[in-house]
């Protein structure tokens, strides 16, 4: 099956990145290698991209995709968590430019076999980003405590009868396991009113967004190696970030806020007396949007917002 990913706000991300022919950008989501190959467009002989991702068939398709750049390219399979040590391994410092694609590739979600979609009876429980990693979405579901199922599928699908639905998944796997996404499916169609499944989407979108968030630690990797990344930076360098859950907005847009002005003196304060410098500056107030055109072209880009920061 053709790794089919549609790049979201490619050319708004492009734009943003500010790209030096001669510069150093780094893919930490490559997927099959939209951005990265627009990006490899405009650099020169002396430029470079390197493309991380931990999925191997992103690796693959990307692989393919990015030939035509020879020498440019450089392709690593590892999480973007890994950053740092996989660029000083290569002997790089810094970069001009980071970007983050945090969406789920079409691929993904339309390979029955990888357990990402709520619309395939059969499928095994996966969701594995990472198919080295031997914890499984299936995992999840049958060993998580009724508590821990609550707050995963509270906070992360932000379903309002998520104490339900676990209450539900509880008690079914008592009788027996559950292994594929359609009997998880039908289990969270149980937990919910019929009439609010006639108006509100699919039932198990949120359920199954929650356990594939908490499976492969998405929002804790984020959280964890924003700073690193923005370190990584030369001045004048970008991070662009594309989120796709309010939680992950929320993270990127807190930290950027926080690494522009990190002063921690209080407010009546004369002078700041903290040591605190700012490292850049947060270059979207406002997230961006995708436009009328791409929502017409990709529904799966109506969640996507981009924020910027530039390292000074």
């Amino acid at each position: 099956m053709e790794f089919k990913h549609y790049s979201v706000l490619l050319e708004e991300t492009i734009e943003n990145l500010n790209i030096k022919p001669d510069g150093i950008y780094v893919d930490g989501t490559l997927g099959g290698g939209g951005h990265a190959s627009e990006v490899a467009n405009r650099l020169s002989n002396k430029g470079r991209l390197i493309g991380i991702d931990q999925d191997a068939d992103a690796i693959r398709a990307a692989g393919e995709r990015l030939k035509p750049y020879g020498d440019r390219i450089t392709i690593i399979r590892s999480n973007y968590a890994n950053m740092k040590e996989e660029l000083h391994a290569i002997g790089v410092e810094h970069v001009d430019g980071i970007v983050l694609d945090l969406g789920v590739s079409s691929f993904q979600l339309d390979t029955p076999e990888r357990g990402f979609t709520y619309r395939e009876a059969d499928a095994p429980l996966d969701m594995r980003m990472d198919d080295r990693q031997t914890l499984t979405a299936k995992d999840i579901v049958n060993n998580y405590s009724e508590m821990d199922l609550y707050r995963i599928i509270r906070d992360y699908g932000e379903d309002k009868f998520a104490k339900n639905i676990a209450k539900h998944i509880v008690a079914e796997r008592q009788k027996k396991s559950i292994e594929t996404t359609g009997e998880l499916t039908e289990i969270i169609r149980a937990s919910i009113p019929m009439k609010v499944q006639a108006t509100g989407g699919h039932p198990a979108k949120r359920t199954f967004q929650a356990i594939r968030i908490e499976l492969n630690k998405e929002l804790e990797v984020l959280q964890n190696n924003l700073d690193e990344m923005i370190e990584l930076l030369n001045p004048g360098g970008r991070i662009c970030i594309i989120t796709f859950h309010s939680l992950e907005d929320r993270i990127v847009k807190t930290n950027f806020k926080k690494n522009e002005n990190p002063c921690t003196c209080p407010s009546d304060f004369p002078v700041c007396v903290c040591g605190n410098v700012s490292k850049g500056i947060v270059v979207t107030r406002k997230p961006i949007l995708p436009s009328e055109k791409e929502l017409e072209e990709n529904s799966r880009s109506k969640s996507a917002k981009l924020r910027v920061f530039e390292r000074r």
